[in-house]
């Protein structure tokens, strides 16, 4: 048997088994080895509603499993809202998240590498335009040809996901655990979310990759988008991992529903096949494009750093990370690039930490109105984040600057100083502090 015969006998067998799994586990929901075949043809048509000659033409052909290939993943607001909108009459819609993804199934590496939707780009006879106007002029083979272009690498898949259905697909996992950076709340994005390690339901999840207002205090809010979308999509690589053959094919029902993808159903339970025993904290790299923003005509764009983005995009295509160290904004606690030495939480950590240092609960202890508020503002002088609450009772005779660590003990002092009154305390248990200062008023004050 020549090397070529072996290969693609090995490729058959695998595509065979793949199958197998998927049908077994549709025997198991529906029953009947005819009903698992007609599971198969649906899903498979749903997967592939969209895919059109043009898009396959744009794709270059790789060995699935045996090579390191690109990926184009965008989600689309092609919402039910949107439809039903005359404004976005038609099926094309721009793309609200675009992601290059390189999956190495050989050395289970996955690079994910999120474009600014707002990058200004050359598309040829249609001109100067914003990067995710790709999508809506020229379908999935126009986003394919011009984020090649730009990433100057080729691209051999495509996935798009209805962000309608993104909940359905994490709800068919039972839910996916994220670290949630900080707390959110977003009624453009759909609502609250807590800070903190937690298991996020699909219509929870759907808000942490949706939510762009509530960072807006910290920077660009589509950049923190971006790096929340991947942490979700990271979680979700984890799980579905993970998964027993019953709940991949659930996954995979719900994909067919919300997805459009070249990828065959066989594909996609041999890349989850061959992948398995990756490890998020340490297999999955994670960055974004670097841009400069800039007001031209009216209208604000996204500069791609040529110098930088070429770095990036080499050492990407070289299966090492997009950039040297990870990167942390310590404001809002988000990891922005990860680096896959499995630092990324302890520097979250960290930077949360620093957050919480400087943070000040300021407690109304002595029943004068709008006292708190004062002593508020005298304390973000200083640089704090304040808050304030009445005390659990108004009789405190003399102010209170309470603190953790000895080593604070002048950070504290400057906090009194500023009010003009105030007895240092060195916690004992007490009090809640949470790692920064806890004031509490009294009639000395």
């Amino acid at each position: 048997m020549s090397r070529g015969e072996y290969e693609r006998a090995r490729a058959h067998k695998r595509r065979r088994t793949a199958f197998i799994a998927l049908a077994v586990a549709a025997v198991l929901v529906f029953g009947g080895a005819g009903a698992a075949f007609a599971y198969y043809s649906v899903l498979s048509g749903n997967l592939h509603d969209g895919v059109d000659d043009d898009l396959r033409a744009a794709l270059v052909e790789t060995d699935l499993v045996n090579e390191p290939f690109y990926l184009l993943l965008m989600g689309t607001d092609g919402s039910d809202e949107r439809e039903a909108s005359e404004e976005f009459a038609g099926d094309q819609f721009r793309s609200d998240s675009i992601m290059l993804t390189r999956i190495d199934p050989v050395n289970k590496k996955v690079t994910l590498v999120s474009l600014h939707r707002d990058t200004l780009v050359d598309m040829g006879e249609y001109g100067q335009n914003k990067l995710n106007a790709a999508h809506a002029i020229g379908g999935a083979a126009l986003a394919v040809e011009t984020v090649s272009e730009l990433a100057g690498v080729p691209i051999s898949h495509y996935a798009e996901i209805n962000f309608d259905g993104f909940k359905d697909i994490v709800d068919a996992l039972g839910g996916v655990e994220v670290d949630v950076p900080m707390t959110i709340d977003d009624a453009d994005a759909g609502g609250h979310l807590d800070e903190g390690l937690q298991t996020l339901n699909g219509d929870q999840a759907l808000i942490l990759c949706r939510s762009r207002h509530a960072y807006e205090q910290y920077g660009d809010g589509d950049s923190f988008r971006a790096a929340n979308q991947r942490l979700v999509l990271s979680a979700i690589a984890k799980k579905l991992l993970a998964a027993d053959v019953a709940t991949m094919a659930g996954t995979v029902q719900a994909l067919s529903q919300y997805v459009t993808t070249d990828l065959e159903i066989s594909d996609i339970i041999g890349l989850a096949q061959a992948m398995q025993g990756l490890d998020p904290s340490t297999d999955i790299y994670s960055a974004m494009e670097p841009t400069t923003s800039q007001y031209i005509n009216n209208i604000w764009y996204e500069i791609n750093d040529v110098d930088e983005w070429k770095k990036m995009m080499a050492r990407v295509d070289q299966g090492l990370p997009p950039t040297e160290e990870d990167i942390v904004d310590e404001g809002s606690n988000t990891v922005l690039a990860t680096t896959g030495n499995g630092d990324a939480p302890a520097v979250a950590d960290a930077a949360q930490a620093a957050k919480k240092q400087n943070a000040v609960l300021v407690l109304n202890g002595n029943g004068t109105p709008g006292a708190g508020s004062v002593a508020a503002e005298r304390i973000e002088a200083l640089g704090y984040e304040v808050t304030s609450d009445n005390a659990d009772h108004f009789d405190y005779e003399q102010t209170l600057v309470v603190y953790d660590d000895e080593g604070r003990a002048a950070d504290a002092q400057a906090v009194a100083d500023a009010l003009g009154a105030g007895e240092l305390v060195l916690n004992d248990g007490t009090y809640d502090t949470d790692g920064g200062f806890v004031v509490i008023l009294g009639s000395d004050w």
